[in-house]
């Protein structure tokens, strides 16, 4: 076996150490496989700055798809998306023969939000590889995200065959659709539910079989099955109110600050905040629709460029040390680093973006200091139907944002907070935040798209009440949803759970928050 084929060994067995003493020999006869192997052992022990110095030079010498894809992943891994954007379209140009390449730049297409470009990337990988799970499972959630839900039905099932315990697939698959008597996976979610491991595999056969109960009309055992699953988990999590109350609070003593800036970006991107579940990707669709506007989907831009500024440390992106020190920078800075993260997501198929990252109701204040000209829209909902719907759905579970969403009291506390902010920022904001209730769109649909288009400085069109024949990708859990024209099946769906609820009810009541 010659020096770079035993290099690959040692990577696929993950012996890092030998794979750097072989890279290394490679130096001289082979530099750029030298560099690329040496790149793959740093990234993978998580040197991402030595890593990407070996990717580069691997890339200098040799401007391989392999060597590219790796190089526009842990650009992508490292937030610098517009060089991973860069790297992509030169990778292009001589694409990687083996899958894995191809599934890395498909996944890379997806982090930036281009989920038609992913696409065949990712049909390419299963091509040469149809035994591998993880990428037919990119497969299928591009799918879905494309609204070609047939086919990611099939691409799910072909993955079961291969894989019966796979419980990604089993909770992708149970999210496609509505289930009905006749066409269901209950028993062999039972089965898989039964059977998983504890932690995430538990958890989402758990949530999927909770779903496909209550779809079929079983709605006392999926809540029920809903409340043992989130239960396991929440108590493995160090988790307590307390830090998102202290998140909240540092907005509102960081405002007096926030509030001297001037001079900020005169770009009008629209912002849909609010709780998650309350109707954001529904707005963002309606929005999209108007040919004056494009979706940059849920983007992180905001967080991050609050996070660069501030240049705090730690594991969170928002923490009350990080508020405090944003509100001392500069405001028209962070406006213009926000406009340069969030570009790397358009399309520039309409003058103005929409960015529906729901947690920015936290940087209202900043974002209407960073960018004056923005639009804000919060989503408000029935207390009772937040908490529920929160609880009901499984957001990202490696993701800090959302484990307040686990237990129905830790959610109260969690609404009530936000209710809280909102109520703060619609005295220090007047007139800058329309906030729009879901229970009144659903209600009167075209008058109050008629005020939200107002409301984002749009003229008045009627492909805006026709949201449902929207093609743009959707990539969150209302991806079904938002494929159908407006319903009420949501609305007050808090009262098939009226008991179950009832602590919850009695704690907004304590705090002040009316639900009838």
């Amino acid at each position: 076996m010659d020096q770079g084929a035993a290099a690959r060994q040692a990577l696929r067995r993950g012996d890092w150490a030998m794979a750097r003493r072989l890279a290394t020999g490679l130096m001289t006869q082979a530099p750029a496989e030298g560099q690329f192997v040496l790149g793959v052992a740093a990234a993978s022990t998580g040197r991402a700055g030595e890593a990407l110095a070996h990717f580069q030079q691997a890339v200098m010498h040799n401007p391989c798809g392999e060597y590219r894809a790796q190089l526009a992943r842990l650009l992508s891994l490292l937030r610098r998306d517009g060089e991973a954007a860069q790297v992509l379209h030169e990778a292009e140009q001589a694409l990687p023969r083996d899958a894995l390449s191809l599934d890395t730049l498909g996944c890379v297409y997806a982090r930036l939000g281009r989920h038609e470009a992913a696409l065949p990337h990712f049909m390419a990988a299963v091509e040469r590889e149809p035994a591998n799970r993880e990428y037919r499972y990119n497969q299928a959630v591009t799918l879905n995200f494309l609204g070609r839900v047939e086919e990611a039905d099939a691409a799910l099932e072909a993955l079961l065959v291969l894989a019966p315990d796979d419980a990604r697939a089993h909770h992708l698959l149970a999210s496609l659709r509505k289930q009905s008597a006749g066409r269901n996976h209950i028993a062999r979610l039972e089965t898989a539910y039964a059977a998983a491991k504890p932690g995430r595999d538990r958890l989402l056969t758990g949530y999927a079989l909770a779903k496909e109960l209550e779809d079929v009309g079983e709605e006392a055992r999926g809540f029920a099955t809903l409340c043992a699953v989130n239960a396991g988990h929440r108590r493995d999590l160090d988790y307590g109110p307390a830090q998102d109350a202290a998140n909240f609070q540092a907005m509102t003593d960081s405002w007096p600050t926030v509030a001297q800036a001037r001079d900020a970006p005169q770009d009008a991107p629209v912002f849909i905040i609010g709780m998650p579940r309350t109707g954001t990707t529904l707005v963002d669709r309606i929005l999209s629709s108007h040919p004056d506007l494009e979706s940059a989907g849920e983007l992180q831009a905001m967080p991050l460029a609050v996070k660069a500024m501030a240049g705090t440390g730690g594991r969170h992106v928002l923490d009350p040390e990080t508020a405090m020190a944003a509100a001392r920078g500069d405001m028209a800075a962070l406006g213009r680093d926000y406009l340069r993260r969030a570009g790397h997501h358009l399309r520039g198929e309409a003058p103005r973006f929409i960015d529906k990252f729901p947690g920015n109701f936290h940087y209202a204040g900043l974002i209407a200091r960073a960018l004056p000209n923005a639009r804000i829209v919060c989503l408000r909902r029935h207390p009772m139907d937040t908490v529920l719907a929160n609880f009901r759905n499984l957001f990202a579970i490696s993701s800090r944002y959302y484990d307040y969403s686990y237990d129905l009291i830790d959610i109260a506390a969690y609404y009530a907070g936000f209710s809280r902010l909102m109520a703060f920022w619609r005295q220090a904001l007047p007139g800058r935040v329309m906030e729009l209730v879901y229970e009144d769109l659903v209600s009167d649909q075209e008058g109050q798209t008629r005020a939200l288009l107002a409301h984002c400085g749009l003229e008045w069109d009627a492909r805006c009440l026709s949201f449902q024949d929207n093609a743009a990708p959707v990539s969150t859990p209302s991806a079904a949803q938002v494929r159908r024209p407006m319903y009420r099946d949501s609305v007050a769906r808090w009262r098939r759970h009226e008991e179950a609820l009832a602590p919850v009810r009695a704690f907004f009541d304590r705090a002040g928050i009316a639900v009838d």
